[in-house]
């Protein structure tokens, strides 16, 4: 039962941390109650020391085999199984003293401090980050060592000493060079350092204590004194055990190689060395001569000083080699670079710059080294970049980014180059202690970035300025106080159709003769800019009225005949005008001039139009009538109105107009010439014309039953007569209705006939065929020959209002004579003629004198509702009756 209480506690204090403070402290305890008792001190000292020693062993041995077994890379393992071969070694030497006589005590005492010194001193050095390679573990051991044998060479030779016995002394050199070796290890571990110290510390102590032994026992001092000197030992074993189970593992990222600062370890040999040199020469004053032993000790210490030389040499060559490798490395790099490198001190006095000048900017050295550097700098950057250099040098940039400084150097051939400069403050380098600026060109760039912003305010085509270019010129305009300014927009008709007909290639010919002329008209401060397409504007400082008379200037000259090779293209233009001031913005701006070029065109192109807020009015009732117009018919919201044609002889009704009205549930009544242009411009003419001839038709063909002589005259648009199937429609709503082809006319406006000639007499032509006449309308107001006249296949003349009136523009006098030419005119070619318009009295006298028989007008009868104009007719039979 006690034996295996003993095995379970002697277990536990092996395997438990208690274990590392429990076990010397019974070895302790031994050898203090060993030290009074009746037993000999130095089998007390072997039991005590013994017992320490076998646990330590254990305990090392059995770590280093668990991390072995666990990472086969860990160094730590050798480090602690030597560390437990010393342990075992110390308790080894000191149990056969045991049985030793008391001559070779000494000597195995000796022995075996120099194996455990050598055994612990290698445990140490493989300690992890004690030494991180070969060349570290012999620098350090060369470094003990010749700690070590330089004090025991002076001791040797000191007179105290000299009769010391020799397994003491050399006992003493063994320690000496186990201590140096083990202190100078530690105390430059680079990881592990507390871990390391108290390892060390612990196997100095076992060390030094198996000296104290081996001294004892020379001495034969086998009493108390020799036990109460082994408690070192007990102790130095479990602070060594401690120490070195208390090592973790590497970290996952090796730590950086040993810096070479250290590498001679002058400071560390010097005074050793220092005192064996005098110990030697006041030794060689006062004997004359040297023992065999001190000879041996002084070549060993030389030679151990001449090893650790070389591998200071060694160490320094090989540093000195990686130095040249990374300073041409380092050439390379600021050779080869990109950017120029410059070192300037303090005073901003250039010291060094890279080799890269001369290749970049063609800056020698003498140009540069030694002048300040903002004198390299513009004049006008000069302040900006001194500013910058000051901020760096007063440390306001120290816990930020490099200076990033933006300037124009002069180059080696008096070129400013632009340049951006990042400026590092390197003074906390004792290397460098100075400002580094690294230069860049950067010209190409900023030539590219000119570049690509002009590019982006110019119109690729034209060369004019685009929108965005405009937009940034307004905003800018209306942000100067006090400075009058104009914006014009101007759109071309017709280049669609020259793309159509002609190509795109001739069509952008056009565009750019438009930038070339419009450029001519532009004042020192003007803008022309092109929107987009047939799209330009202009933004001009002088205010409305003259921004007015540039408008039709612009008009004049954008409209005249373009020579284009081979042919001759026409154009028109709308200008719409607005102020730059008006509007709540730009946008605003642009919207006005916009609605003002809209109202030009509306109103027949190649004019100018000043923005109001009554044209805003009128456009937005444009567009609500573009809007609902579409479906007006099949609303029932058209209507139709006949205005009697009557004889100027008896007063007859002979035939009825049909004028078509919108009767528009919020807006009114819209006319036929708002309402015409709109239903062509959406597209609904065609549409609505059908409508127009159906309904006409209809009520044609009940107003027979009251007259059957009466026919119908329908207004027809240009686009309606010339559609391919407007014949057909005719020929559908005669037979529809039971209509006869003649008593159905057909009326075209003179003003637009001109145009298209051959088209309008193919048309004409067509209904002829099917017994539709037709009317030449509004005759007298355009410009068309007789030999057109004579061409049209028409059976009826109608005369404007202005031949009835006198003021038309073919009678400048005024006066009967170009109605009777007119009359005349049309009876030669058996024409019928009816004169429009009458609205006096006065109006129908003449147009009876020049021998018109029909007339038609509010001085007649104005246009009606078909209820009246059917009970007129009513009347009209029942009074012939």
């Amino acid at each position: 039962m006690a034996t295996s209480l003993l095995v379970r506690t002697l277990r536990w204090l092996r395997t438990s941390r208690a274990g590392h403070l429990g076990v010397p402290l019974v070895g302790a305890v031994v050898l203090v109650i060993g030290a009074a008792g009746p037993l000999p001190g130095i089998a007390v000292v072997a039991v005590g020391v013994g017992l320490v020693a076998a646990w330590a062993t254990s305990v090392l041995v059995r770590t280093a085999l668990a991390i072995h077994h666990r990472d086969s890379s860990f160094t730590a393992c050798r480090g602690a199984g030597f560390i437990g071969m010393g342990a075992l070694a110390t308790g080894a030497t000191l149990a056969s003293t045991v049985t030793a006589s008391a001559a070779t005590r000494p000597v195995l005492a000796c022995v075996g401090t120099g194996v455990s010194a050598l055994l612990f001193c290698i445990g140490t050095v493989l300690l992890p980050g004690a030494a991180t390679s070969i060349a570290v573990r012999l620098r350090r051991g060369f470094d003990g060592l010749g700690l070590g044998v330089s004090l025991g060479f002076a001791a040797w030779l000191a007179p105290p000493l000299g009769e010391t016995p020799r397994a003491a002394l050399a006992a003493a050199l063994c320690a000496a060079a186990g201590v140096a070796i083990i202190v100078v290890t530690v105390l430059r571990a680079a990881a592990h350092r507390r871990a390391a110290i108290r390892c060390g510390a612990g196997t100095v102590a076992v060390v030094l204590g198996l000296y104290v032994q081996t001294t004892l026992l020379a001495h034969q001092v086998t009493g108390p004194a020799l036990v109460l000197a082994a408690l070192p030992i007990v102790a130095g074993l479990g602070l060594a055990v401690d120490g070195a189970t208390r090592l973790e593992p590497l970290p996952a990222y090796p730590p950086e190689p040993e810096t070479e600062k250290h590498l001679a370890g002058y400071p560390l040999l010097a005074l050793p060395a220092a005192v064996g040199v005098l110990a030697a020469i006041y030794h060689l004053v006062t004997v004359g001569e040297f023992d065999p032993t001190s000879i041996v000790l002084g070549i060993a210490m030389v030679s151990i000083l001449t090893m650790r030389e070389l591998l200071a040499v060694a160490d320094i060559r090989r540093y000195a080699g990686k130095l040249a490798g990374q300073e041409a490395h380092f050439r390379s790099l600021v050779a080869g670079a990109t950017d120029l490198t410059l070192v300037i001190d303090e005073r901003l006095t250039v010291q060094w710059q890279s080799p890269a000048a001369a290749r970049l900017f063609g800056l020698a050295d003498a140009d540069v080294v030694g002048r300040a550097f903002v004198d390299l700098i513009h004049p006008d950057d000069a302040a900006d970049v001194r500013a910058v250099l000051d901020d760096v040098l007063a440390g306001h940039q120290h816990a930020g980014p490099p200076a990033l400084v933006a300037a124009r150097l002069c180059d080696g051939f008096g070129i400013w180059r632009d340049t951006e400069s990042t400026i590092s403050d390197q003074r906390g380098v004792p290397e460098v202690a100075a400002l580094v600026v690294h230069v860049r060109d950067v010209g190409e760039r900023k030539h590219l970035e000119r570049a690509l912003h002009t590019l982006s305010y110019t119109d690729q085509l034209t060369g004019l300025a685009n929108r965005r270019a405009l937009m940034r010129d307004l905003e800018e305009r209306r942000a100067a106080p006090g400075r009058p300014g104009a914006l014009l927009v101007i759109d071309l008709h017709g280049v669609a159709e020259i793309n159509d007909a002609r190509g795109r290639q001739v069509g952008d010919a056009v565009l750019v003769e438009v930038g070339r002329r419009l450029r001519s008209l532009m004042g020192e401060h003007d803008v022309a800019a092109r929107l987009g397409g047939d799209e330009f504007a202009v933004l001009t400082a002088d205010g409305a009225v003259l921004a007015y008379a540039l408008g039709t200037r612009i008009i004049t000259d954008l409209t005249a005949p373009y020579m284009m090779p081979g042919t001759i293209v026409p154009l028109h233009a709308s200008v719409g005008l607005a102020e730059v001031s008006a509007g709540s913005g730009v946008d605003d701006v642009l919207r006005q001039a916009d609605l003002a070029r809209k109202r030009a065109e509306q109103l027949g192109r190649d004019r100018v139009e000043w923005y109001d807020t009554d044209l805003e009015a009128q456009l937005n009732r444009r567009m609500d009538l573009e809007r609902e117009i579409t479906g007006a018919a099949s609303r029932g919201e058209l209507d139709l109105v006949y205005q009697p044609v009557q004889s100027l002889r008896d007063g007859h009704t002979v035939a009825v107009e049909a004028l078509l009205r919108w009767r528009h549930p919020t807006l009114g009544t819209i006319m036929p010439a708002e309402l015409l242009p709109i239903a062509a411009s959406v597209g609904v003419a065609g549409d609505i014309g059908e409508w127009v001839i159906d309904a006409a038709c209809r009520q044609l063909a009940r107003w027979q039953v009251l007259d059957p002589e009466l026919s119908m005259s329908v207004n027809v648009a240009p686009r309606e007569l010339l559609a391919p199937a407007f014949p057909t429609r005719v020929g559908a709503a005669l037979v529809a209705h039971g209509i006869n082809p003649e008593k159905l006319v057909v009326e075209v406006a003179e003003t637009w006939v001109a145009e298209d000639v051959p088209a309008v007499v193919a048309a004409l032509a067509a209904l002829r065929n099917l017994g539709v006449r037709a009317a030449l309308d509004d005759f007298g107001a355009g410009q068309a020959s007789l030999a057109h006249l004579r061409r049209l296949p028409v059976d009826m003349l109608k005369l404007d209002r202005s031949l009835a009136r006198g003021t038309g523009p073919a009678t400048p006098l005024g006066g009967q004579a170009v109605i009777d030419v007119v009359v005349s005119l049309g009876r030669r070619l058996g024409l019928e003629i009816v004169a429009e318009g009458l609205e006096t009295q006065e109006q129908v006298d003449r147009a009876r004198d020049a021998g018109c028989p029909f007339g038609q007008g509010f001085a007649l009868s104005p246009p009606s509702p078909a209820e009246r104009v059917e009970a007129y007719l009513e009347e009209h039979r029942t009074t012939s009756n």
